[in-house]
């Protein structure tokens, strides 16, 4: 079939296209020709025109509808004593998104964006009300990550699955409609493998695990301390390894990543291959948006950083992709909360792309 699209993650690496740099061009004229003085809606303008990029059109269309992938996974490193949450509560929570009261259920009703829950790896197993419920994607890859410190957190075929997971969800949710994708989280311990994941694709080495390492879910200063240790010894454990016949992302991610991080870079992943936006949340999406770049550069161009987390790895990896975020509101609760937020501004920045008269109408 002509319109098959590929099924290997070498596959559609290989076919994924750059963003659209005529267009580009051609959307900044637009712009410039705008009734306004230019350069007047600041960091808007530069969105609207990365929006031009991906859709290869001088005027793209809105951003709509949009889904929120919130991908849920639990991690081994959780015995090291990271976090003074318990692993229950990854489900607890996922099974709260499915129920409607978490704050990115209040953020995501209040901008128009349908939300999903892909389990990609909880540890204990859901309610059987929960796991009935439409917008649960419960494929996990297995019950959580083994021990990051002293051993690979997945392996290469888990991690390679998670990215797969990724990808299957976005194209599925592109295929349902969705124009705009955004990038959530679930799990415990999280920050630990992201800054961990950041830190090896960035270049940042064990002696310096504290530029990565932040408190999470505000962890004292022992914890803290503590999880700079942990960080450094699993950055300690993967220096000069190799996973056999795998590129240096899935190396990392294999070793000292998560499965809701792996789903994510195969969400951002699956947007490039259909030319829609991702909106990118914070540290643990960041985290999987590093990966999806480094084994395809392409891909950053199709993410949109919703916002600025409190996380230190969280600026680590948007200077290393060249994203200016959004917004910059001390947010660190994860979830996909900031890129949620961030959704209303992007599709206003198509908005005025398409709806605002231009000097010469006006003349």
């Amino acid at each position: 079939m002509p319109n098959e699209r590929p099924d290997t993650l070498d596959d559609i690496l290989t076919g994924l296209n750059p963003v659209d740099a005529t267009a580009a061009e051609q959307a900044a004229e637009h712009h410039a020709g705008l009734a306004k003085p230019p350069g007047s809606l600041g960091g808007l303008e530069a969105i609207g025109i990365r929006l031009a990029a991906i859709a290869g059109s001088t005027i793209p269309p809105a951003p709509e509808p949009a889904a929120i992938a919130v991908c849920a996974g639990d991690h081994g490193v959780l015995a090291e004593g990271v976090t003074p949450w318990p692993k229950e509560i990854t489900a607890v929570m996922t099974s709260t998104f499915l129920a409607g009261g978490a704050a990115i259920n209040a953020i995501t009703a209040a901008n128009g964006i349908e939300l999903f829950v892909v389990n990609a790896g909880i540890a204990d197993p859901l309610p059987a009300d929960v796991s009935a419920h439409p917008n649960l994607l419960d494929t996990p890859v297995r019950a959580g990550s083994s021990n990051l410190r002293v051993e690979a957190a997945l392996g290469l075929a888990d991690a390679t699955a998670s990215v797969m997971l990724g990808i299957t969800t976005g194209r599925r949710l592109i295929d349902d409609g969705a124009r705009c994708l955004l990038t959530g989280d679930m799990g415990i311990g999280n920050t630990t493998p992201s800054a961990a994941t950041i830190a090896a694709l960035t270049g940042v080495g064990p002696d310096d695990a504290a530029i990565v390492t932040g408190r999470g879910t505000g962890v004292d200063d022992e914890t803290l301390a503590l999880k700079t240790t942990v960080i450094a010894d699993a950055l300690r454990r993967i220096e000069g390894g190799a996973v056999s016949g795998s590129p240096e992302a899935l190396r990392v991610l294999a070793e000292v990543g998560g499965l809701e991080i792996g789903a994510i870079a195969g969400l951002c992943i699956a947007g490039a291959e259909a030319r829609v936006p991702v909106i990118v949340d914070g540290v643990i999406s960041l985290a999987g948006a590093t990966i999806a770049a480094t084994l395809s550069p392409v891909v950053t161009g199709y993410l949109i950083a919703g916002h600025r987390s409190t996380e230190p790895a969280a600026s680590r990896a948007l200077e290393h992709l060249g994203l200016d975020p959004i917004l910059d509101l001390d947010l660190r609760l994860g979830e996909g909360t900031g890129g949620a937020l961030a959704y209303p501004i992007v599709k206003s920045a198509a908005r005025v792309m398409a709806d605002m008269a231009t000097i010469a109408s006006l003349m």
